[in-house]
């Protein structure tokens, strides 16, 4: 029909709009329903259960009866607020960590297909084209105007509720910090982990242990997954989501989460959609029902990790609480998880008194070898099978610099507590005497001297306190192995071709304690993949096996050895130890690898100030070439302090090298003894800050002495995306 026209343009476009509005008012469900069908495909968010698809209809609608209402009203009505629905939806979007450009997306789709609908029905009330136009550019102008003003408070709207969670978050870390672990009992510390989580975090919070962690010895068996329930609760009277009670035993099925997240470590965010309930939540078909009728829809599996070992499992379960857990909430629960095993283990530790010894050596060896360029290794420790049980056998692996290792086995004579926290002690100075760099020969004086003091120490009840030692250091870049040993047994070697190789003779000194007696440092070329296998006597010697009988079975054993080394270990074990060990044991098995020749660089230096700017040229070039040129002003403020400082203080031969392993080495080497310090240069002195400087651009650096001279290092991390280039060829 047509529309008579009234005094002004802009009038009458108001009053078509108008017009407009009114036709389309009995239409509001229908034009939201449209409008929904065009959003379908690409938020499917917002069909995810039918209260999230309800409240999307409301909000539609309001938009569509808003804009209608705009349409309506009089020229120059400033746009109405966002509906309520809007905003409950945005709080929604946050609670559910949906991102807000989401949001804002949908706002532009909707409210563009709104506005082509309203252009759609402008031809049947006018067949004015040019009406139509100018309304559709006064309708254009409108509705972005209301979707500008009404995405803001949508936006606020988002952002406070993530403000809200954000505040409800750190509060409940805090209380969790608070109230987690106020006793030494473990089942007390569990059961403050529900209290603490089910205020309004989770509707049921469960806490599973493995039946080894909560063996008084601490022996059990790690691959047994039998877990007992220690705590549980809901906010729900008699806790009807979970048929187990406090105390009961039970197993998840092999292929279930729960055990998936057992047996990696790893957390894991469930969601359940619709009717399905997997066996590990409901075991029941009536279980099922209950849990169907409670609406459960989302579980957070977060294994109890403390100090590398798990523990247990804790679940967290929501089924009152419409909001399903999202990423930030499995975050939060890997955080209080983590606090609360810390404790339960704190508790677990303190209750094994009766284990005390063994747990001691147990800690005190190293669990985990740092991986090592210059050496793959295996290790086994075997206690002895006696009731007095814990020795001081001792093995360790200790990077050192220039990519060399140091490869340590020991044993303290003795058994108990007594011998297991002597070992602790010895190993922890070897470490110490291994970080200042110092000779294999010098190392052993120097954890004589330890000893000594430590029998001075102690009273005469305790016996006196003595140990052997083995201590060798293998260099990848010449292939060359220093060892020196204290009383101990010297180690195996086997080259690729299979051959057992008698060692060039190893000097073997006095056991430690005995004071007075030199050591001496045997030094010999290894090929690459050689294998060198170093144990305590434990290994070798039995009561019904000598020691040359022990050496050839494990000569045997090593000449037709497959290449896995923790086979080896396995066969090795097998073979000299078919029962429990009389005496402990300790093995490490090693094999050297070489490094790349062209992963070193080295370049001579006359004793020359001039020379250092050939230094740091020479630095440039060889990162040039490895790849590393973001690492080529450090490397050349590094260089040029170091080569500064032999040139001025040392003594020639002066020589660069630097090294290309899982770092970059910088080393400068002297003939001169003497080693440089850092120190605080005062404001008018000309030097001083050279190593200072060396100190801050490195991640380490320090000096090793050796027979003709010393060498001052430093070392830096490789940038991440470098990593390939540090792999030994």
């Amino acid at each position: 029909m047509a529309f008579p026209y009234i005094r002004t343009m802009g009038t009458e476009v108001d009053a078509f709009l108008g017009q407009l509005a009114g036709h389309l008012r009995p239409e509001v469900k229908k034009l939201a329903g449209l409008l929904l069908q065009r959003l379908n495909g690409e938020f499917p968010e917002l069909w995810e259960n039918a209260d999230i698809e309800v409240l999307t209809l409301e909000e539609t609608a309001q938009h569509v009866t808003a804009l209608l209402d705009l349409l309506g009203a009089r020229p120059g009505a400033s746009a109405p607020e966002a509906p309520p629905a809007a905003l409950d939806i945005a709080r929604l979007y946050a609670r559910r960590g949906i991102p807000v450009s989401r949001l804002l997306r949908a706002y532009r789709l909707g409210h563009l297909s709104l506005l082509e609908q309203l252009q759609a029905e402008a031809p049947s009330l006018t067949d004015d084209w040019h009406m139509i136009n100018l309304a559709t550019v006064r309708l254009v102008a409108i509705g972005f105007d209301y979707v500008d003003r009404s995405s803001e408070e949508v936006v606020a709207a988002y952002q406070g509720e993530r403000d809200r969670l954000l505040q409800r978050r750190l509060a409940l870390t805090d209380r969790a910090s608070k109230r987690i672990g106020t006793t030494l009992d473990i089942f007390r510390t569990a059961e403050e982990l529900t209290e603490v989580c089910t205020e309004d975090f989770a509707d049921l919070v469960t806490v599973d242990l493995f039946d080894s962690a909560l063996d008084e010895t601490g022996t059990g068996p790690p691959e047994a997954l039998t877990q007992r329930r220690v705590a549980q609760r809901s906010v729900l009277d008699d806790c009807p989501e979970s048929p187990l009670r406090v105390g009961g035993t039970h197993t998840y099925p092999d292929d279930s989460e729960p055990v998936r997240a057992l047996t990696t470590g790893r957390s894991v965010l469930h969601h359940i959609a619709g009717t399905e309930m997997p066996t590990w939540v409901a075991p029941s078909e009536s279980h099922g029902r209950v849990l169907r009728d409670l609406g459960l829809h989302s579980v957070l599996l977060v294994p109890l990790h403390a100090r590398g070992e798990i523990l247990g499992l804790v679940q967290f379960v929501r089924h009152r609480t419409s909001a399903p857990f999202d990423d930030d909430d499995l975050l939060l629960a890997q955080e209080i998880a983590s606090r609360a095993a810390v404790s339960i283990d704190n508790a677990r530790r303190y209750t094994h008194e009766r284990s005390t010894a063994l747990a001691l050596q147990r800690t005190l060896l190293p669990r985990h070898t740092v991986q090592q360029s210059a050496v793959e290794t295996a290790s086994r420790y075997l206690p002895a099978g006696s009731r007095a049980g814990v020795g001081g056998d001792w093995y360790d692996v200790i990077p050192l610099s220039g990519a060399r290792v140091a490869l340590v086995v020991g044993d303290v004579v003795g058994r108990g507590l007594h011998a297991a926290a002597t070992m602790g002690r010895l190993r922890t100075a070897v470490r110490a005497f291994a970080d200042i760099d110092l000779m294999p020969d010098e190392l052993l004086t120097h954890l004589d001297d330890v000893v000594i003091r430590m029998q001075r120490e102690e009273s005469a009840d305790e016996g006196e306190t003595s140990a052997t030692c083995l201590y060798a250091i293998y260099d990848p870049v010449s292939r060359r192995c220093s060892l020196a040993s204290a009383g101990h047994v010297p180690p195996t070697v086997v080259t690729p071709a299979k051959i057992s190789e008698a060692l060039p003779e190893v000097p073997i000194g006095p056991p430690l304690g005995l004071g007075g007696l030199p050591f001496e440092t045997a030094e010999f070329e290894l090929p690459e993949d050689s294998l060198l296998v170093l144990h305590t006597d434990g290994l070798i010697a039995g009561r019904t096996r000598d020691v040359d009988q022990g050496l050839s079975t494990l000569h045997d054993i090593l000449t037709s050895a497959p290449d896995s080394l923790e086979e080896i270990c396995d066969r090795l074990l097998a073979a000299l130890l078919p029962g429990r060990p009389a005496d402990d044991v300790a093995l490490l098995v090693s094999r050297t690898h070489a490094l790349d020749p062209d992963h070193v660089a080295t370049m001579d230096l006359p004793s020359d100030p001039a020379a250092v700017s050939g230094a740091r040229r020479f630095a440039s070039d060889v990162l040039a070439t490895w790849g590393l040129d973001d690492l080529s002003f450090t490397t050349e403020l590094v260089v040029s302090e170091l080569v500064t400082n032999a040139i001025r203080y040392g003594k020639s031969p002066v020589q660069l090298r630097l090294i290309l392993q899982s770092t970059l080495t910088c080393e400068v080497s002297d003939a001169s003894s003497t080693a440089p310090h850092l120190r605080r240069a005062r404001i008018f002195d000309e030097g001083g800050r050279g190593l200072l400087l060396v100190a801050q651009c490195a991640e380490r650096w320090g000096t090793r002495h050796g027979r003709e001279g010393k060498v001052i290092w430093a070392e830096q991390a490789l940038p991440a995306d470098s990593a390939s280039i540090a792999e030994v060829t």
